[in-house]
């Protein structure tokens, strides 16, 4: 297939060396007119280099590659999940329609019947009506990976100041260890065990609800009483031993990576409350209508991937840095890698021919200002230009330490004032100059004081962390990558690629257990497995 960034090319070409400030300075009202604005959400993209005539490039890519004819026919349900054939239909759990119709048939009713089921039990397990052998659940331990895990783990740390339920805690790698530390110090008479698998076979998430079982039943007579299930495999949640009214399903077409706003969502709904989750799905709803009415050139999600696409894609930055200077976002850069990462690192276009560029970028981050004492380094002097994705809020949750969240504003702003301006050679001598340094000594240590400066990023701001913008933030990214794969023309919603790696884990266990002699393993491979045998005894 022919590159459809070849436009895009040639202009950067014309554009590489120019200084981002430059073009503050030719355009004195830049920073209003390469920033936009939905809801509680303003974008500010004008730190990058893309001009008017770059923009206009990209929005034409975006129009030309049909981000809205594919974005409609996701919203109505069609099977744009082509690889697998399925319709892809999580906005659907936060929609306010009554009719999404899939194969001829309306979803939404079932849907609605099955979040007042899980509002009901959340809401009988806050109030103490739903009890553990010894009394009131204290703590819910939800056992699940990949979307299962890292959406309702990351939105109960983003929520917690609003928590006042039963205490969360989260399981996901089979490293026994994990579930160890989890349950050491819960009471298993007052805790409830949630297992998310959509096929209850999922090999990590079986395997650690096996081990809370058998920790619970040293204590509980009946365990499976104190068991909750998130799966549409009900004859194996029944084997378990997990009554129907305590099972909660989801159809196929919800992709793991994107289910928090389904039943995957309980233990956060537990934490929370059923009320402030419906502002969660609110948010997002919100997002939604904004996605699918503003015009592209105003369209946070096409926005955001648009200038996503403009610096991996054209420019050649193979890593983008999430910046949430917002401690209770601690989890989202992890959320955001296995949804960027999940979604758009293909090879192939949909067609199945080969992609004449890259796909999705190393999406990776920490929470300020923690990183500014790690990573930061590298962003500001190393030889790799890392865009950068600054994430903050105006004001904070604590009334009485506002001096801190001004504090920690300041050096969200003051970061990406620095990697756009720099610090000149010039700037750096008269510095150590001052410090009464010269000659060959003084130029020395001015080189190590130099910022190149020029380095790209956008900042999203918004008032505050609630449930309600928390879902907004989400889905805003959820969109983001739906256009970035639209434009690269691959499918988002298949991961085919972390097939492969389960199936060979299940034909290594009887080689790591002595059972079969790995017949056609390689040779590395071997000898690993032979020295876990030998350390193992």
């Amino acid at each position: 297939m022919m590159n459809r960034f070849d436009p895009l090319l040639s202009h950067a070409a014309t554009v590489k060396d120019r200084h981002i400030l430059d073009l503050f300075a030719a355009d004195p009202s830049r920073a209003e007119s390469f920033s936009a604005e939905a809801g509680p959400f303003l974008f500010d993209y004008s730190k990058t280099n893309i001009d008017a005539d770059g923009m206009a490039l990209l929005l034409d890519l975006a129009a030309q590659t049909g981000v809205a004819a594919r974005r409609d026919a996701m919203f109505s349900g069609e099977k744009i999940n082509e690889t697998e054939g399925r319709a892809v239909l999580h906005t659907a759990w936060r929609s306010v329609e009554d009719s999404i119709l899939v194969d001829g048939a309306n979803v939404m009713p079932a849907l609605r019947d099955t979040r007042a089921r899980m509002q009901e039990f959340a809401a009988a397990v806050r109030e103490g009506r739903y009890n553990g052998q010894g009394g009131t659940i204290t703590d819910v331990v939800n056992i699940g990976i990949g979307g299962s895990d890292l959406g309702p783990a990351m939105a109960s740390l983003a929520c917690a100041a609003f928590a006042d339920g039963p205490k969360l805690h989260f399981v996901s790698n089979v490293d026994g260890a994990h579930i160890h530390d989890t349950l050491a110090g819960l009471d298993p008479e007052t805790t409830l065990v949630v297992v998310a698998s959509k096929t209850f076979t999922t090999i990590e998430t079986m395997t650690n609800a096996e081990s809370a079982r058998r920790w619970m039943a040293e204590v509980v007579t009946e365990p499976a009483k104190q068991f909750a299930a998130i799966s549409s495999a009900t004859d194996r949640t029944a084997t378990f031993g997990i009554p129907a009214e305590r099972v909660f399903g989801f159809e196929d077409w919800v992709g793991g990576r994107y289910s928090v706003w389904s039943p995957i969502g309980l233990s956060l709904m537990i934490g929370i409350g059923p009320e402030l989750f419906d502002q969660f799905l609110s948010g997002a709803a919100a997002m939604d209508a904004h996605f699918r009415t503003a015009p592209f050139a105003h369209n946070l999600p096409v926005l955001l991937a648009l200038v996503g696409l403009w610096h991996n894609q054209v420019l050649g930055h193979a890593t983008r840095a999430v910046l949430p200077y917002e401690q209770r976002l601690a989890r989202l850069p992890a959320y955001l890698q296995q949804l960027e990462m999940e979604s758009n690192g293909k090879r192939v276009a949909m067609d199945g021919s080969d992609l004449p560029y890259h796909s999705g970028p190393v999406v990776w981050g920490e929470p300020g200002t923690n990183g500014q004492h790690a990573f930061y380094q590298l962003i500001h002097q190393g030889t790799r230009v890392v865009p950068c994705e600054f994430i903050v809020t105006a004001n904070g949750l604590e009334p009485d330490l506002d001096h801190q969240h001004l504090l920690l504003m300041a050096n969200c702003l003051a970061q990406s004032e620095a990697l756009l301006r720099g610090r000149s050679l010039a700037e750096a001598t008269e510095i150590m100059r001052a410090k009464g340094l010269e000659g060959a000594e003084l130029d020395r240590q001015a080189r190590h004081r130099v910022f190149p400066g020029n380095r790209p990023s956008t900042t999203l701001m918004f008032d505050q962390l609630t449930p309600a913008t928390l879902g907004g933030l989400i889905a805003l990214y959820e969109h983001r990558v739906f256009v970035e794969g639209v434009v690269l023309g691959i499918n988002s919603f298949d991961q085919w690629g972390v097939e492969l790696g389960k199936e060979l884990a299940l034909a290594l266990a009887p080689v790591l257990e002595g059972t079969s002699d790995g017949a056609g393993k390689d040779g590395s491979t071997l000898q690993l497995a032979a020295r876990i045998r030998a350390l193992r005894g």
